[in-house]
């Protein structure tokens, strides 16, 4: 399987991302940053961030470590544990930091931290991946 690796700027075309105005700061060797500003689509029934952005912004980071998509490398979540901390608001911005924690043949162990504006943690999570297929080839175009 040969598949584009993931960088700065294609991560952009992603249309869920898009849609979401999620954006990928920062690809690492074992670290990615994303952010996102919560805003009025982003609101739950009392008003402040819904809990499935928090948790697709956490899903999300822990994809771009260099070792995973940025090096082509095909994964899928198969857990995902995520802790809700405090509330955000409109307005709030989010900074996720994913840390790889373990890279196998099979699978992956990221963990994302999600603060606010003030450095205040927001939501932290732990994910797992499967490594679906052998990267054969890497499309760096």
């Amino acid at each position: 399987m040969t598949i584009k690796a993931a960088t700065l700027e294609t991560v952009g075309t992603i249309p869920l991302l898009q849609t979401l105005g999620i954006r990928l700061l920062e690809i690492g060797d074992c670290h990615a940053v994303m952010e996102v500003t919560v805003d009025d689509c982003h609101r739950n029934y009392f008003g402040g961030a819904h809990g499935g952005l928090l948790a697709t912004l956490v899903d999300t980071a822990a994809f771009f470590p260099r070792p995973l998509l940025p090096s082509g490398t095909p994964c899928t979540t198969t857990s995902l544990n995520v802790v809700y901390v405090r509330p955000a608001s409109v307005g709030d911005r989010l900074t996720a930091r994913s840390e790889l924690l373990h890279i196998g043949r099979r699978t992956a162990s990221v963990r994302v931290v999600v603060s606010n504006q003030h450095g205040k943690l927001v939501v932290h999570g732990i994910a797992s991946l499967m490594l679906t297929g052998a990267c054969t080839g890497i499309d760096q175009s």
